[in-house]
């Protein structure tokens, strides 16, 4: 058996390890810890349930624990991932491991306000754990600056590139210095993130830890058209025809909602809805009978699903399509996560013609469409087109 303090971790490292109950290093952590201390670049496929956050986050915090002082609005090490909710669940391992540890961290992410982000900066951070996005808006405030950063970390790389990050990791790695440890983990390494790690990162060590799931986290997106009148039939049908066993709903407004919940029951159909419109209270039961799987069919409006976290989602519905590509992509990412495959089905009509547009030129590729019986289009959607070139191809 090996332990983590033949790994090179010092003892206060190892004390937060043991008091998490941790003994004996997983597959990826005994491949990747030596290279990074050893201050080497590394690519790593590794999927999420390997042990993979610790991969990074120990021997990260091993090499930033030195008298260095941080000037302000300076950070030393930057992870970016994918989702709001990964940049939390990282930002707690950084706590976990580093509680006897005087270094700084904080996830950085959309959707809240951004003045208690900013602050929180003035004084400089080690450790940011972001969001793409938001990462961004911040530097470009200046309220960070990068001519310190040290190391780098892809998260779910793959995820990234899927959710339609490129531009923004790109636009993030321009800022940075050149002389910083580089690391990239993903599920997979596919054409995409192979191309991303060549522009990224000279030298690297690879590794990869076989998963017995070999499954990649993969959300499989789809679209129907459809008329707005025949909306509700065509949910009621495919639940009742492809036997959905749970879906995420997401709808435009509150009176939408309830709306569309007492259309479903009219056809035997039993559902929920969160809205502005509930108090939270409400909201929070509803959303544990959805984790518990007691409601099988939740709808909700995009202002209530901010910051949900259902853990594992078969499927993600966009009953309406939403109007800003960020929406599509928060949502869809809630879906495939951990190894799991997911289903994102968007309705589309006429008058969203534009917005999918948009949704695909960030995707990269066209959405693939299916057609229902008994369900013809009187207004029909055109085929988009898609004049995109992704830039490593150009």
């Amino acid at each position: 058996m090996m332990s983590f303090s033949k790994l090179g971790l010092s003892e206060p490292l190892l004390k937060a390890i043991a008091e998490l109950n941790y003994s004996e290093p997983t597959a990826i952590q005994k491949k990747a810890i030596p290279v990074v201390l050893s201050g080497k670049n590394l690519v790593a496929a590794a999927q999420t349930g390997t042990g993979k956050t610790a991969s990074f986050v120990l021997p990260m915090l091993e090499k930033l624990n030195t008298e260095r002082k941080l000037r302000g609005k300076r950070i030393r090490a930057l992870i970016l991932t994918p989702t709001r909710e990964l940049a939390v669940q990282v930002e707690q391992s950084i706590r976990d491991y580093g509680k006897h540890l005087s270094l700084s961290s904080m996830a950085m992410y959309g959707g809240i306000e951004i003045e208690p982000q900013r602050q929180k900066l003035i004084w400089g951070v080690d450790i940011v754990v972001a969001t793409p996005g938001r990462l961004l808006d911040l530097a470009h405030q200046r309220a960070l600056h990068f001519d310190e950063l040290e190391m780098l970390v892809l998260d779910e790389a793959d995820r990234m590139l899927d959710m339609g990050f490129i531009d923004d990791i790109n636009k993030i790695i321009e800022r940075l210095p050149l002389q910083r440890q580089n690391l990239l983990f993903s599920a997979t390494i596919s054409d995409d993130v192979r191309a991303l790690s060549k522009r990224t990162i000279s030298n690297a060590t690879e590794i990869s830890i076989a998963n017995n799931s070999a499954s990649k986290p993969k959300i499989d997106q789809w679209l129907i058209t459809v008329d707005k009148g025949t909306k509700s039939a065509l949910l009621s049908h495919l639940i009742k025809d492809q036997q959905w066993q749970q879906a995420l709903i997401f709808i435009e407004t509150k009176h939408g909602a309830a709306k569309l919940v007492s259309q479903l029951e009219k056809r035997g159909i039993s559902a929920e809805s969160i809205h502005s419109g509930r108090t939270q209270a409400v909201r929070e039961q509803i959303l544990a009978d959805f984790k518990s799987g007691e409601i099988k069919f939740l709808v909700a409006t995009g202002i209530a699903s901010r910051g949900i976290d259902i853990g594992e989602l078969v499927r993600v519905v966009n009953y309406d399509l939403p109007d800003q590509v960020d929406d599509y992509i928060h949502r869809i990412g809630r879906t495939g996560r951990a190894g799991a495959s997911g289903e994102a089905v968007s309705f589309v009509a006429k008058d969203n013609f534009r917005n999918l547009c948009a949704i695909e030129s960030r995707l990269g590729h066209i959405i693939k469409r299916k057609e229902f019986e008994g369900f013809p289009v009187k207004k029909v959607v055109p085929v988009s087109i898609l004049n995109y070139v992704p830039k490593n191809k150009r």
